[in-house]
């Protein structure tokens, strides 16, 4: 059944780049021994016991197999300084890894380098979710550097945190 929305998918667009997202990048490596990785805002907690996270990937995003067969990966949350990092791994380019400082995590996923935080993650689940997949990620391991600021999207901008909302603790 198609829903007829009141309403065209760029007005939606814009509706939800009013709602500010961390950057990351999803990395993984496939089963030829090829680094993966691509810039995903889609990215959500799910649960803390057990520890889930989700993020979503568009049906017709380059390397889709390799993220929908992937056992393993790696939740990079970029921090302000790393704009380049996260336009790099937006677009279609032959290695985005080349020149990238990286570490190798759980299943060979790829840990970027400079990160405020990165969460080494086992495939759980996978539902569909209209033009996009949904991955249940379990968190395996962690690492955070609470002192690195994180990288903002917001209205199809990058943003940084400009300033603490006192009384909101």
């Amino acid at each position: 059944m198609t829903h007829s929305a009141s309403f065209d998918s760029l007005a939606l667009r814009r509706v939800l780049g009013a709602f500010t997202t961390g950057v990351t990048v999803v990395t993984l490596r496939d089963d030829a021994g090829r680094w993966q990785g691509l810039t995903v805002n889609s990215f959500n907690s799910v649960s803390l016991d057990p520890p889930l996270i989700l993020w979503s990937l568009g049906l017709g995003t380059p390397g889709f197999e390799a993220f929908q067969n992937a056992e393993w990966f790696a939740v990079n949350i970029l921090a302000a300084d790393q704009v380049a990092v996260s336009q790099r791994f937006a677009t279609p380019i032959a290695d985005k890894f080349a020149g990238i400082a990286v570490r190798r995590g759980l299943g060979g996923a790829p840990l970027l380098e400079g990160c405020v935080a990165a969460l080494e993650c086992r495939t759980e689940t996978i539902y569909p979710g209209g033009d996009h997949i949904i991955f249940i990620g379990r968190v395996e391991r962690l690492h955070h550097d609470p002192e690195r600021p994180p990288l903002l999207y917001y209205q199809g901008r990058y943003r940084g945190i400009g300033q603490v909302i006192q009384g909101a603790d």
